[in-house]
């Protein structure tokens, strides 16, 4: 559902004060960080409990009463979104499941069934789906399955860890659109963090490691973008340190600060600004103690209060953590100025992308991506990496992901890749999936479902099709095929429902090609001739509305490159006409457009460019200065979440 305040990490455009207000006081749908609980459950003094305690996470202070579980259990899992808390699995092996409301103190009543059962489970949720991962059945398990949180029901299978364990940190540690999983037994203590996305059922990915390995049962906490874990077992001792990573991105964890005591099997809850820390033990003793910390602040833990009684191996649920979104109830968007949501789409999405790329000739591949906002100018801002360099690359974007398909690497061969990255979270790439085919130097297109890419060099020319579905992670899908096997053609030309393959190289005859095919982005099937550029050309980069697609620059025969710019209407078909000049004449550039704005950045001429020109699409005539790339660059991937093949 949309938003419906001004998000303070998206928000564009004018806002009124008394709309914010207005959203504030009235409707109820901007941001509010109290009245949010964390609920600790089960666990053992040492004897096993049924009891249920909360806390107020933006308050410090005891935990309370809230009910008791249907049974006395340990080393279990839990999860919450805005409304309910479940709580699953046990030992020995059990697929029992049972749930409470937030809103109202009470025992927790039946909600259905693991699909294995097993304990020693680690919960993690949106608000939508919560999810379960490995654990002990006895052997040590990889299984994830996931339910409905607004249902009761049974778990389904939605894919596998990295490796099995049991045990691994506890306490929701996601964004709204990722979980992850760290550390755990195996039978040794593990420092791997993996991740997964909520909208798919995959395997999880690797993320990267932990400062130190360490299981036993662990407390983890976490805000949409941050997540901390906190004590635990190591190969050497039971630790108190507190390590972090950054949710959306990918690398290995950094020190954020000390526990009070040093601990492990303790649980954590939280909100959008603190992680909590709960009970514990360090054998012999078992503690009451609950330590916070501020989840933004790299310091030492802080002391919060206790728990009712000395207690491990307990689990816990919050309905404040970083996997939901930080408002509830949300209102139909009424007061942004453009009447819409803000975020990514046709006539809405700013933000334009530039990945890796090569310092060509013969020069430097990249894993850099950088980022612009379309509608204003200035220069290029970082935002991540690839794990890989690459170059000779094409990318693809929908309202929320940029799609990065690699091409070639150095030294390395060419690569089926595809990588991606959020667009409202800076951060680095991740492995999306693989193409059916290895190449180089493909086209592409996409709409809001699917992402083609059409034609490159695999060394030999080829007329392959390939597409993948963007919501997803997964590998591609044979389309169909071009009209005639190319390399070089352009990328994002195309509206909603058609794109459009515009020049390239032949691998025989008239080496430059200035054959445009078209196909529709929704079916499977062969590109159709559409007409012709106003020059044969490889190696042009475009930008499009929903009505109009401008192809800009190229090479036309080695090593001539030009400043040309000509455009088609996507509806219909026909030959291109002239649009203007480019204010530098290049090929290989980065291709970038709003609903209104056209961006081509960098390229080569012989050497890398940086700078950044721009065009008004609806309109004809030559581009004008936009600022500069952060460095020169060639032959990479280029992004945008507003561009015409959105809605």
């Amino acid at each position: 559902m949309a938003n419906s305040y001004p998000r303070r990490d998206q928000a564009r455009g004018i806002w009124k004060i008394n709309d914010i207000t207005k959203n504030i006081k009235e409707d109820g749908t901007y941001p509010q960080n109290a009245g949010q609980l964390g609920l600790f459950a089960g666990g053992g003094t040492p004897s096993e409990v049924n009891t249920i305690q909360s806390v107020i996470p933006a308050t410090a202070g005891n935990a309370v009463d809230f009910g008791d579980l249907r049974r006395t259990e340990g080393n279990f899992g839990g999860f919450g979104n805005f409304t309910r808390a479940v709580f699953g699995g046990g030992e020995p092996a059990t697929n029992i499941l049972e749930y409470v409301h937030f809103a109202s103190l009470g025992n927790a009543a039946d909600f259905g069934d693991l699909s294995v059962a097993r304990g020693a489970v680690k919960g993690n949720a949106n608000d939508t789906r919560g999810l379960m991962a490995g654990g002990e059945e006895p052997s040590l398990s990889n299984v994830i399955d996931f339910v409905t949180i607004a249902t009761l029901g049974n778990f389904t299978d939605f894919g596998n860890l990295t490796v099995s364990r049991s045990m691994l940190a506890t306490g929701e540690t996601s964004s709204p659109s990722r979980a992850l999983y760290a550390g755990g037994n195996e039978p040794a203590m593990s420092n791997v963090i993996d991740f997964v996305q909520y909208s798919t059922t995959a395997n999880a990915v690797d993320f990267g490691n932990l400062t130190v390995g360490r299981g036993s049962g662990f407390a983890a906490s976490a805000s949409a973008t941050r997540a901390i874990y906190m004590g635990g077992g190591n190969p050497d001792a039971t630790t108190n340190v507190i390590d972090y990573v950054e949710i959306g991105s990918l690398g290995n964890a950094i020190d954020f600060g000390d526990l009070t005591q040093t601990r492990t099997r303790s649980a954590g809850v939280g909100n959008s600004l603190r992680g909590i820390c709960g009970g514990g033990e360090n054998e012999p003793n078992v503690y009451n103690t609950i330590d916070f910390v501020t989840i933004t602040t790299r310091a030492n833990a802080t002391d919060f209060g206790d728990l009712l009684t000395a207690n491990r191996l307990l689990t816990s649920a919050s309905n404040g953590h970083g996997g939901l979104e930080e408002f509830q109830p949300r209102a139909p968007e009424l007061y942004s100025p453009t009447g819409k949501p803000f975020g990514g789409g046709g006539g809405v999405g700013d933000i334009g992308m530039v990945a890796g790329g090569s310092s060509a000739p013969g020069g430097n591949y990249y894993t850099d991506i950088s980022f612009v906002n379309i509608s204003s100018t200035g220069n290029a801002q970082d935002f991540g990496n690839t794990p890989t360099v690459f170059g000779n690359s094409s990318g693809a974007s929908g309202k929320t992901r940029f799609l990065i398909q690699l091409g070639d690497t150095s030294p390395g061969p060419l690569v089926t890749t595809v990588e991606y990255v959020e667009f409202q979270t800076k951060g680095n790439a991740a492995d999306f999936g693989d193409l059916t085919q290895a190449r180089r130097l493909a086209g592409s297109v996409n709409n809001d479902t699917r992402a083609v890419f059409g034609g490159g060099k695999t060394p030999t020319i080829v007329n392959t099709i390939d597409y993948v579905t963007i919501g997803t992670l997964g590998n591609g899908s044979d389309f169909g095929d071009l009209q005639n096997a190319r390399q070089g053609t352009s990328q994002m030309i195309n509206n909603t429902t058609r794109g459009l393959f515009a020049g390239g190289r032949d691998p025989s005859g008239s080496p430059y090609s200035d054959e445009t095919g078209y196909i529709t982005i929704g079916s499977t099937g062969n590109a159709t001739d559409f007409g012709d550029l106003t020059t044969s050309r490889q190696y042009s980069n475009a930008a499009s509305s929903s009505t109009r697609g401008v192809a800009m620059g190229g090479e036309n025969s080695s090593p001539a490159v030009v400043n040309t710019m000509d455009y088609f209407t996507i509806a219909s078909t026909g030959n291109a006409t002239d649009f203007g000049d480019l204010t530098v004449a290049v090929r290989g550039g980065f291709g970038m457009s709003n609903s209104s704005r056209g961006l081509l950045a960098g390229g080569n001429n012989p050497s890398d460019q940086n700078t950044i020109g721009f065009i008004t699409i609806a309109s004809t005539g030559n581009a004008a200065d936009f600022g500069d790339l952060i460095l020169g660059s060639s032959f990479g991937a280029p992004g945008s979440n507003g561009h015409g093949g959105l809605s």
